[in-house]
């Protein structure tokens, strides 16, 4: 017998974020090297409040309405009134979302001189297995789209 098994693979955080993304039907990936250091990434990143309405323009406001350590759970709204409440995990470098309806989540890793930085999104609907591949084409530039909002707010506030 070999003492060093079973061996243990650990994933770090954008790595977590696109195993679930791919394992879940519908959904978006988009990660990007971001030139800028970890910290600086993530504190904008952990800005929910603030930096959820600017990256996904279906959301015109995001409140924290709870905080027990990293979970939180917040409110979204829509500029059509629509509501959603979110279930959050958020610890540096990882957060993962979800409402009753919509999945997503953002990571980051420091890598290099930069920040790899990651984005998913989807929606958890009945039927959503069976369109996977329409709804994979159909969501893939929304967590593009996301992720270039973010690193052009970096950018924009000396990232």
């Amino acid at each position: 017998m070999n003492d060093s098994w079973p061996v243990v693979a650990e994933l770090d955080a954008v790595r977590r974020l696109r195993v679930i993304a791919r394992s879940t039907p519908g959904t978006s990936f988009a990660e990007h090297l971001v030139d800028a250091p970890f910290d600086r990434v993530w504190g904008l990143v952990s800005d929910l409040e603030n930096q959820m309405p600017l990256m996904i323009t279906d959301i015109s406001s995001f409140t924290v309405t709870s905080v027990a350590g990293e979970r939180l759970e917040a409110r979204a709204r829509s500029p059509l009134g629509m509501r959603a409440g979110f279930d959050i995990v958020l610890r540096p470098g990882w957060c993962l979302m979800q409402s009753r309806f919509v999945l997503g989540g953002m990571a980051a890793v420091a890598e290099r001189d930069g920040t790899r930085l990651a984005f998913f999104g989807g929606l958890r609907l009945p039927g959503v297995r069976l369109a996977d591949p329409v709804l994979r084409r159909l969501m893939a530039p929304l967590g593009a789209r996301a992720l270039g909002r973010l690193t052009d707010q970096l950018e924009r506030t000396g990232g």
